[in-house]
């Protein structure tokens, strides 16, 4: 146990280094001279939500609490005593470009040299006011007043612009600095959940907002509106603030009306989410830009606090991420018409209305048209404008064969002679060059490990899984027996048998031949591991990929005929679960806490009790409980290696949610909820937070939101599990799926999966790495399915296929790439097959009766298997559980 630990320490110094030179620059901003007078005091003001706390001498928020619970702050004014520097972002500051006499645009920002404000008479609504003058260069042709004031019981934040020059000024950029308290440097997991917020941005124009909350996803969430001339039409990151970005401070952003002048410089090389503009302003004109804070109960009220504050609400189906054969469908509400619609490209999408005023929602058809990202901006006839961005894909079924050709071609590495015996496999490519990824500073990435490098394989593995082809399976068993098996997982009956290594791939320049490492790689980083390093097992991590390696095997074996030739199924589950049992035995230090793809242990746990072997599975049971156990006796049961993380809130809850630890699994979903958000923006829409894993398996390496990184289909997992007990909470299904279809978004049209895509405005694109895009594959794999239900706002919908009412029959023609389950909400009724295929279901609203409809056999497949969750009588055969049903060369109906 001493040694496994040492070795988790020594994986460690990558946080430790991180942390070290976080720590740096902390100490530097210590050192720097305070310049917000923060001795001078605060002014506390009161709203019927809110308890504002100014400082005296800047006017900026100290704090912001809800009245319910003063002991909470939304911003990090825990740290003001530190942060109190010029350079460094309050929230009340603004930021401006303006274009000077020669063209160029100058900057001019109240957070670059501090200095005390005028203070403004104040009366009526406004709590407090000031000039900014003092604060700003005195070169700059416009004076800025801001205003906090009161409205309803919100909190109004105001700033008035006056042109003060005798010439026109174009102001190209503006931005008030978004500074909440998502510093979790120094906190321990509780003290996160306690103290700290994350924040996510509809950046839709006219109709966008700010979401803040609480890790925890308890108590009040803060949000904000635009409330005058302040489209949300870019998000753009503070890189300048000094505020140290790392694993646990993702750095602030800004809210911008305006940001052309940004995207003619720093942001011409990407597409952004809205067209770029500027406003002008005449000699002497002064204009008022305006933000409002609102207090949300909880999460889910969102939408509903929307429609209370006459915002408008958008709702898409199946979400924002459109299949080219999925009839999708909008709902808008809001207080006045639609008056017109636009699509960029033109002929990415067609929006058909259906309905103008159905339980007062103006109801379109959406159908995707051209692969790729697409704009649709509603304006209503009071001229407010709403952008929602979509992506559209290719069919679930060409986007998954097309990954599952890329992979096993592309990604096919058969180099004879390597000297680290990778051959054959699928590697690590990077697009941006059309090449393999055969060595990296990071030897994991080239090392077929960890989840950077395993995850060519797996996403190719995982893909057999929904549809397999012989030709792939025949290639990957090739990768199995000769580099998997032996290779990255030890086979010697010792010890390590069933050990995963951490790489395959080292540095270790004096016991290989010359020549073997690239000139061009800087190798002397912690990241270079040596071969004593890189064959560590300790890495819990490791082990959840290759067991899901094995497990599928088993059911691609199990459940078909000749698809799997090389072992015997039973060979590959007994693998499974010595896997599993191995990542207790020889890695226990980091398998204390949840693992990415988790889910598979119990998965395999449940195929082990259905073939019978029932001392391997309460064997495994047990390992499982015991982790179980101790997460349940922790606050917040879902720490990692990391001060924070994400990743294993997918096991966490699958498991506590198996033992009946329901207050543990219900913690968990909340916090997941309190991060993965559902809005009208397909990058958005169930987007699980994580922020740090470019630097580790990205190739544009940097702290930065990632758009749909694995988080987003592991963590649909535990939501969409959630939804099916209680079906009644529609936000489940629509967070859920955002993050189920996420995890498939960002697939090429040609079919290659990338660790993930670039938020940062400057860039909106995928990463060029395919790194560790196979863990977010194994959550789609293993949890794609059709959700059928009716919605009393909306009707009947469905989520992975196409609804056409006949009479009292709803059927659904299903449109997932496995095509192998579905939920029928009505009924609470889990239709699931281990062979065969969907290829639509009925449901009779008058009798209750469901009818399924399976596609013929095929080459590999002439039998279904069917599961139902329900006391069903079926005259069919029963094998382990489930009927045997003989397919036909022709589709066959079976009612339920």
């Amino acid at each position: 146990m001493k040694n496994i630990k040492l070795l988790a320490l020594v994986f460690c110094c990558a946080m430790a280094s991180n942390n070290l030179q976080s720590q740096e620059y902390w100490d530097k901003i210590k050192a720097k001279k305070s310049t917000l007078e923060v001795e001078k005091g605060v002014t506390v003001l009161n709203t019927k939500s809110f308890e504002l706390k100014l400082l005296k001498s800047s006017q900026t928020v100290a704090a912001l609490s809800p009245l319910s619970d003063k002991t909470f702050d939304f911003t990090p004014g825990e740290r003001l005593s530190i942060r109190d520097k010029d350079g460094l972002y309050q929230l009340g500051d603004i930021n401006l470009r303006i274009k000077a006499a020669d063209g160029s645009w100058k900057s001019y920002s109240t957070a670059t040299k501090r200095a005390t404000v005028t203070a403004l008479d104040v009366s009526g609504n406004t709590l407090a006011a000031a000039d900014l003058s003092n604060t700003l260069p005195a070169d700059i042709p416009v004076t800025i007043k801001r205003f906090y004031e009161q409205k309803d019981g919100n909190l109004i934040l105001r700033f008035e612009i006056t042109n003060k020059s005798n010439a026109v000024q174009e102001i190209g950029a503006l931005g008030v600095p978004m500074v909440f308290n998502n510093i979790l440097e120094g906190k321990t997991l509780d003290e996160t959940h306690l103290h700290n917020v994350f924040f996510d941005p509809y950046i839709g124009k006219d109709a966008g907002y700010l979401e803040v909350k609480r890790l925890s996803g308890h108590g009040p969430a803060l949000l904000l509106l635009p409330e005058t001339n302040m489209p949300f039409e870019a998000y753009r990151p503070l890189l300048d603030d000094e505020t140290p970005r790392s694993i646990v401070f993702e750095g602030f952003h800004e809210w911008m009306p305006f940001s052309k002048a940004y995207a003619e410089q720093e942001w011409k090389s990407a597409e952004q989410w809205n067209t770029p503009t500027s406003l002008t302003l005449k000699s002497g004109e002064t204009k008022s830009f305006a933000l409002k804070f609102v207090l949300v109960d909880q999460i889910e009220n969102i939408q509903s606090s929307l429609i209370k504050n006459e915002r408008p609400v958008a709702v898409g189906v199946p979400g924002y991420v459109l299949p080219l054969d999925v009839n999708g469908q909008l709902f808008l509400k809001y207080k006045k018409a639609v008056k017109s619609l636009k699509i960029e490209p033109e002929d990415a999408l067609t929006v058909e209305e259906k309905s103008k005023n159905k339980n007062g929602y103006f109801q379109y058809v959406v159908h995707g048209k051209k692969w790729g990202r697409a704009r649709l901006t509603v304006t209503y006839e009071d001229g407010l404008e709403q952008t929602i961005n979509y992506k559209v894909i290719k069919s679930e079924t060409n986007t998954v064969n097309d990954f599952g050709h890329f992979s096993t071609t592309a990604q096919w590495f058969d180099k004879k002679d390597d000297p680290f015996h990778r051959n054959p496999s699928v590697i690590s490519y990077d697009y941006e060059t059309k090449k393999q990824v055969s060595q990296d500073s990071r030897v994991w990435i080239a090392g077929l490990s960890d989840e950077g490098g395993a995850g060519g394989w797996l996403g190719a593995i995982m893909k057999e899984l929904i549809a397999p082809k012989k030709e792939e399976i025949e290639k990957l068993e090739k990768f199995i027996d000769n580099t998997l098996w032996g290779g990255i997982q030890y086979n010697t009956a010792d010890t390590l048998k069933y050990g995963v290594k951490k790489s395959v791939f080292y540095y270790e320049p004096t016991k290989m031949p010359e020549g073997t490492y690239s000139k061009d790689i800087n190798y002397k980083t912690w990241a270079a591991w040596d071969k004593k390093g890189a064959d560590d097992p300790g890495r819990s991590y490791n082990y959840p990929h290759v067991a899901a390696a094995h497990w599928t095997m088993y059911r691609l074996a199990r459940y078909h005929d000749g698809l799997v030739t090389n072992h015997s199924w039973d060979w590959y589950l007994k693998n499974a679960y010595e896997t599993s049992i191995a990542m207790t035995r020889v890695a226990p230090y980091y398998a204390q806490f949840g693992q990415m793809e988790g889910t598979v242990f119990l998965l395999i746990l449940k195929d082990l009790k259905t073939e019978g072997y029932t001392e391997m599975a309460n064997n495994l049971e047990a390992k499982m409980k015991e982790r179980a156990d101790h997460w349940k006796s922790l606050n917040y049961p879902f720490g990692s290696e990391m001060p924070w993380d994400s990743t294993g809130q997918e096991e966490v809850y699958m498991w506590s949610d198996y033992f009946g630890y329901n207050d543990k699994a219900k913690v968990t979903l909340d916090a997941i909820l309190a991060y993965m958000p559902t809005m009208p923006h397909w990058a958005y829409n169930g987007n699980a937070r994580r922020y740090w894993d470019f630097l580790y398996g990205g190739k544009l390496s940097r702290v930065e939101r990632q758009i749909h990184h694995y988080g987003s289909a592991l963590n649909a997992i535990p939501v969409l599990e959630q939804f099916k007990k209680t079906p009644e909470d529609f936000h489940l299904l629509k967070v859920g799926y955002g993050g189920l279809l996420g995890g498939i978004s960002n697939i090429t049209e040609d079919g290659f999966g990338p660790s993930a895509f670039h938020s940062y405005p400057e860039t909106l694109r995928i990463d060029y790495l395919s790194g560790d895009y196979g863990s977010g594959f194994f959550g789609y794999a293993v949890n794609t399915a059709t959700f059928i239900t009716n919605e009393k706002e909306y009707g009947w919908l469905a989520f992975g296929g196409n609804v056409n009412e006949k009479g009292d029959e709803i059927e659904v023609e299903i449109t997932t790439a496995a095509k192998s389950k579905v939920f029928v909400a009505p009924k609470k009724l889990w239709l699931t097959l281990d062979a065969g295929t969907f290829n639509k279901v009925t449901y009779n609203t008058k009798t209750g009766a469901v009818t399924i409809t399976l596609d013929p056999k095929t080459t590999y497949t002439p039998n279904a298997y069917l599961r139902v969750d329900q006391d069903v009588k079926l005259s069919y055969e029963k094998v382990r559980g489930a009927y045997k049903i003989a397919l036909k060369n022709k589709a066959i109906q079976i009612k339920l």
